[in-house]
């Protein structure tokens, strides 16, 4: 009973005290379960609660007594001397004896069905006090979870919310499974024709820094492009170059415009189609600081001295280091609340910061959006996102390290291929990668990340599978492999690069997609800012006339 209690209330008040902390996506499932899984436990509360009120009864009962004989040999016959005189029975004239142990006697009365017993002097063994203090606690404990319980019961989603909660948690990364909308843990229970409609909403974004990479382009853009095209995909898919990340550490203000124009260009030319999703620059929101700003203000900061990629940045920048790289988390979290975003596609080295971001909208919902229902008419101000794991196999390695991973801030330019590099640099970048002494090629060899590092780019760019690959290139030797390797990323670049030159050459097509995408990001963030201020308790801002 008290650790039943324990889950109802540390699972839904997140007080410091009773913090039972589920992370992932199982907890969202049994927050959202509905009401076969609470009437189970209910059940079993009330069941606990029964048992544990019968003892109380038992223990402190008229038959007490029993419980305060010197031993158990002290009563023969227990159950035919006291218990056994029922109603309508024969009474058993059988005087009660005392054991060998104990020359004491109860007293018995054969004239009448039960036996009035006084209270006895307790012997050395009785403790009849711990056991009725046991038996209430285990009630009371029982009593107060059935009474929690009940009060979640009330508060659970409709079925149809409760089923779209377990297709989620089973497969995060399924875009269909997330048809609906995602409610949770603090929002009530709606009707469910009241219950808005739209698609599943995905965000993602890369920073515009320096050129992307081809690990930027296979591990995150190339996977928008995938889902984009997928015929199953029901999903409101924004995609932004997030420039307001770029200035965490220190860069090139000359640069950072025509750095941005690049990626949006690079979206546009890897197959990203605005007419299907949604392309904008985070800066042109200007919701996206409004909201970091606040969330800023409601975030522990404990929970910033936790994460681990600042930790690892830090110590690449040492004095430069600032305040915007320690905080960023809390503006990442911002832009993916700011959207209602349901979906949110990363990497395995991601998934702390939706996790931060989980708790940055449960705790924001639970301090403020709960207490001004009155006045934002909502329970909740933001949806809580998962993580759309991306497929395996996308994350690319540094050419000249196989356990680093393929950035566009290194220092030697020979450890990425840019995805704007002429074919000679590719090959020459390909042909001075690190190697080894081993004979073949073989897959997920702890001793050769390189090897994996090189049949992972392969595999992605001719989307042979992993069978395939091994197939093709266990017996080579890398001067045969590498230039296999360089030739399939020229060939999958080519057409990306000639597109990307179009789209260059006409400034104004590429403003009205920004212009265009700003402008529906916008609609959607405004709402979301104005429901964070008015729980906030913020003066509502003059309507634009």
């Amino acid at each position: 009973g008290i650790l039943e209690c324990l889950f109802f209330f540390g699972s839904d008040l997140r007080t410091p005290g009773l913090m039972l902390r589920y992370d992932g996506h199982a907890p969202e499932a049994d927050r959202m379960a509905g009401g076969g899984a609470r009437l189970a436990v209910l059940a079993v509360a009330a069941a606990t609660f029964a048992a544990g009120l019968c003892g109380a009864l038992v223990t402190a009962g008229p038959h007490a007594a029993l419980h305060q004989t010197a031993s158990p040999t002290a009563l023969r016959p227990p159950v035919h001397a006291v218990l056994g005189q029922g109603p309508g029975l024969i009474p058993r004239a059988a005087p009660l004896r005392a054991g060998p142990s104990d020359s004491r006697a109860l007293p018995h009365t054969a004239t009448h069905p039960r036996v009035s017993v006084g209270p006895a002097a307790p012997g050395p063994d009785a403790a009849p006090a711990p056991m009725r203090g046991a038996a209430l606690a285990v009630a009371g404990a029982a009593l107060v979870a059935v009474l929690s319980g009940l009060a979640r019961y009330l508060r659970a989603p409709t079925p149809a919310a409760a089923r779209h909660a377990w297709q989620m948690c089973g497969a995060a990364a399924d875009v269909e499974a997330a048809e609906g909308t995602a409610a949770t843990a603090t929002a009530p229970a709606e009707p469910e024709a009241a219950r808005p409609t739209r698609p599943p909403r995905v965000l993602s974004g890369v920073q515009p820094t320096g050129t992307l990479t081809l690990g930027n382009y296979l591990g995150a853009i190339k996977q928008w492009v995938d889902l984009q095209n997928d015929p199953d995909n029901t999903s409101d898919s924004l995609f932004c170059v997030v420039d307001l990340h770029a200035i965490t550490a220190p860069h090139d203000p000359k640069a950072l415009a025509q750095q941005t124009r690049q990626a949006a260009a690079v979206y546009l030319a890897a197959g990203l189609d605005p007419e299907k999703v949604t392309i904008f620059v985070q800066s042109h929101v200007r919701a996206h600081s409004e909201l970091a700003w606040l969330l800023t203000c409601a975030t522990p900061m404990g929970w910033m001295n936790r994460m681990i990629q600042f930790k690892e940045k830090s110590q690449k920048l040492g004095e430069d280091v600032s305040l915007g790289l320690y905080s960023y988390p809390v503006l990442m979290a911002a832009d993916i609340l700011l959207y209602q975003t349901d979906l949110v596609p990363v990497g395995s080295d991601q998934t702390q910061h939706i996790e931060l971001t989980r708790d940055v909208a449960r705790r924001f919902n639970q301090q403020y959006a709960k207490k001004m229902k009155k006045i934002t008419k909502k329970s909740r101000v933001f949806r809580e996102p998962k993580a759309m794991i991306v497929k395996e196999g996308a994350r690319v390695m540094s050419l000249l390290d196989g356990t680093s991973k393929m950035s566009k801030s290194a220092e030697n330019d020979n450890s990425r291929i840019n995805l704007l590099d002429p074919p000679n640099v590719i090959r020459n970048k390909f042909k001075r990668c690190k190697t080894d002494s081993f004979v073949g090629m073989e897959w997920d060899n702890p001793e050769r990340p390189e090897c994996t590092n090189l049949l992972t780019i392969y595999s992605a760019v001719t989307g042979k599978s992993k069978e395939e690959v091994m197939e093709e290139c266990k017996d080579m030797n890398w001067g045969t492999f590498k230039p296999l390797v360089a030739d399939a990323v020229i060939a999958h670049l080519e057409p990306i690069q000639t597109r990307y030159e179009e789209i260059m050459a006409q400034p104004e097509y590429l403003d009205s997609v920004l212009a265009a995408g700003a402008a529906k990001a916008n609609e959607i963030a405004e709402r979301t800012l104005k429901d964070a201020y008015a729980a906030m308790g913020y003066l509502a801002r003059p309507e634009a006339e």
